[in-house]
């Protein structure tokens, strides 16, 4: 096959759905003859952040001279960006080869009689299966829903156990409690493993510390620092962590390219990582590498500027704390000014919770479509905006929506697209490649 054969291929795993669970797994990675043991594995989980994290860890580490495999979910524009060694994402002719070793081992796995593997499952062996032929020191590792049942947590004995964040999300999966989706996340702590933990709400930080404890691990509770000399721009934030950290020093000034207080709270769960390992001689590092590397981190399509005349940003805020965050930063940054609010969702989502969150943001509010069989109408989406009592303007699909960007945006001062990532995607493919376009045409 190949490699638009392959990735059709791999999309047509879509039909097992998503389900939870390790069994198939198992099998699979069992017929694979278990690459991922012989990994040293960063684990990440969380509701909001754990891709920003990854990042952070990833550039860190690479600063410091770790060949670092990276995988995250979902991509924006290219399926490829979600397998990366050292800095690039894999190559459609490796893709190409490690998927064709893995639906060798799902045709023995249905031979024998077992469940198709889902989509992600197929996918999380094919990069496992990639980065087994790569001379990799540490693998960041994200997981993908949840974390009891997702297919990353086939991993043993990681060198650490990160959950970022617990928010509202995924419930009908997950659980109706902050402490029940704690506790799923928490399934990814495996015995004597530290533990490290950004979660504010106290019942669900004391939940993941119980899980901790019983297990044997060492538990690092990074929601308790307080970041100071906290300073604000569009181009990035910067902060100073005092008293907290032995290993990386008793003051830690941090600059980051990435924006929003939120990504100050990841920053500090990453550097929270890099102190933990790095005082119990997993790693070494250099503190001057560790701030150019966290500075160096960018994460695609959060809080990312396309354009700055007018202000043009996309950002995949997805579920209610996300659509908080996006709303904080454009209060803080964007006060008085002439904004466009583009949204698009998908219909599983809890469409009011979110749209009562998005209307918070003052401006002009339309409605796009995500470029998913799931997304929600444009029409109901402004429908439920009206509800919110919010005037808001059908767009429609999102090539439509582009075309009503590029036509209004300089009528506005700033024009955030936000919601689902299946629209932010699209729309910064479309304004990215006309940006190099007409950077070439100079």
């Amino acid at each position: 096959m190949n490699y638009e054969e392959t990735i059709e291929r791999i999309h047509g795993f879509q039909k097992y759905g998503s389900r939870l669970g390790l069994e198939r797994m198992t099998v699979l990675m069992d017929i694979l003859g278990n690459p991922q043991d012989s990994m040293q594995v960063i684990h990440v989980a969380g509701t909001n952040g754990k891709g920003s994290v990854c990042r952070y860890l990833a550039s860190i580490l690479q600063e410091n001279g770790y060949r670092v495999g990276l995988y995250t979910s979902p991509y924006l524009e290219r399926f490829t960006e979600r397998i990366e060694f050292d800095g690039r994402e894999i190559s459609e002719e490796d893709l190409t080869k490690c998927a064709a070793v893995v639906f060798d081992a799902v045709e023995k796995m249905l031979a024998e009689g077992y469940e198709s593997p889902t989509e992600f499952e197929l996918v999380t062996a094919i990069g496992f299966v990639y980065f087994s032929r790569k001379p990799i020191d540490i693998l960041v590792l994200e997981v993908g829903l949840g974390g009891r049942g997702d297919s990353t947590n086939i991993i043993k004995a990681p060198l650490a156990s990160v959950i970022v964040s617990i928010s509202r999300d995924h419930m009908e999966v997950l659980g109706d409690t902050l402490v029940d989706i704690a506790r799923e996340k928490a399934g990814i702590i495996k015995a004597g493993c530290p533990v490290i933990s950004n979660v504010e709400d106290p019942a669900a930080s004391a939940a993941i510390q119980e899980i901790a404890n019983e297990k044997g691990c060492y538990f690092y509770d990074a929601s308790r620092i307080k970041p100071q000399n906290v300073e604000k721009s569009l181009t990035g934030y910067s902060f100073t962590v005092t008293g907290a950290f032995d290993y990386l020093g008793e003051s830690f000034p941090v600059e980051l390219s990435m924006i929003g207080m939120h990504q100050i709270a990841n920053a500090v769960c990453a550097l929270s990582v890099i102190e933990v390992l790095g005082k119990r001689g997993i790693i070494r590092v250099k503190v001057e590498n560790v701030q150019r590397g966290i500075k160096r981190a960018y994460q695609k399509g959060r809080l990312e500027i396309l354009r700055k005349d007018p202000w043009l940003i996309i950002d995949g805020a997805h579920n209610e704390a996300g659509v908080k965050s996006l709303a904080r930063v454009a209060k803080e940054h964007f006060p008085g000014q002439r904004l466009l609010l583009v949204i698009g969702m998908l219909a599983d989502k809890d469409v009011d919770r979110l749209v009562g969150e998005f209307c918070t943001i003052s401006g002009d509010i339309a409605a796009a479509e995500p470029d998913n069989p799931r997304k929600l109408g444009a029409e109901d989406l402004c429908r439920a905006v009206g509800r919110a009592g919010r005037s808001c303007l059908v767009l429609g699909d999102w090539e439509k929506s582009c075309d009503y960007i590029r036509k209004e945006m300089h009528n506005y001062d700033v024009v955030i697209i936000s919601g689902s990532l299946y629209l932010i995607g699209k729309v910064r493919g479309q304004f990215v490649n006309e940006n190099e376009k007409g950077a070439a045409d100079l």
